[in-house]
């Protein structure tokens, strides 16, 4: 038994074929949790949860982009709150760190990000929902202070990156990270995996976003989890089996799946 969530995937972002292709070829999966990039992104991972019971969206706006005109925001926001018995939770959302680093302008402008990533918190406190964080180095403290400002409890840390003194602030909030296939050759990764509880990680592929290693050219696919599961048994010297049962009711619990 090796059941598995794919806790952070975007779905919508693959074709009808592959999404085909990747379910019917992995019983192992559960869930899949697809995060949204947009209202169009939102839209898309709707209609795979109605046709495919075992996709969980989440609705958002990632912040790697521009940010949405006034219009674009509005239609957003209604079109979430009109579905958000659907959904099972806020995402994905957070702050342009690569985004900003990509585009080395000293004058960006980070506001208009933090005023948009606070407005899905304060929807994730009133609806009492999960919120899908896209937060990493400098920009996870920031975030952090804004949880904690709205006291949110249920917030995940997706692929997450920072120091000790932030990891040892996730840890104390009660936070959950999780883990891509990349824990197999990133030292900075499986670092952090040493030190983080296991009760509050889970895994992801946050396909269809390629990897390198020893998926080098190879599509992103939810089989390459077990890799990950395989090296968190190792650092955490744990039997594999203890591990796949634990990311599975951590993940389980996290959605109220």
């Amino acid at each position: 038994m090796k059941s598995m969530i794919d806790s952070h995937i975007h779905l919508d972002h693959y074709t009808d074929e592959e999404i085909e292709e990747i379910i019917s070829s992995s019983p192992t999966i559960q869930s899949y949790i697809s995060v949204s990039y947009d209202l169009e992104s939102a839209k898309r991972n709707l209609l795979l949860s109605e046709k495919y019971s075992i996709v969980k969206p989440a609705f958002g706006y990632h912040p790697e982009q521009s940010l949405p005109n006034e219009k674009e925001l509005a239609n957003l926001m209604t079109w979430i709150e009109s579905n958000k018995e659907k959904m099972v939770a806020i995402g994905e959302v957070g702050l342009p760190y690569y985004l900003r680093m990509e585009t080395a302008d000293p004058s960006f402008q980070l506001h208009g990000y933090i005023e948009l990533l606070e407005a899905f918190i304060i929807l994730a406190k009133k609806w009492e929902m999960p919120i899908v964080l896209h937060a990493v180095y400098d920009d996870a403290p920031v975030v952090c202070d804004l949880l904690e400002k709205h006291s949110i409890d249920k917030a995940h840390f997706h692929w997450f990156k920072g120091d000790s003194k932030t990891i040892q602030r996730l840890k104390n909030n009660g936070y959950f990270i999780s883990f891509t296939p990349d824990i197999v050759y990133e030292e900075e990764i499986q670092q952090i995996a040493k030190v983080f509880p296991i009760d509050q990680v889970m895994i992801e592929t946050d396909g269809p976003w390629p990897f390198e290693g020893p998926f080098q050219g190879k599509s992103t696919h939810p089989k390459m989890m077990n890799e990950s599961v395989g090296f968190i048994s190792k650092i955490k010297k744990m039997p594999i089996q203890d591990v796949y049962l634990q990311l599975l009711d951590n993940t389980k619990s996290f959605y109220s799946l």
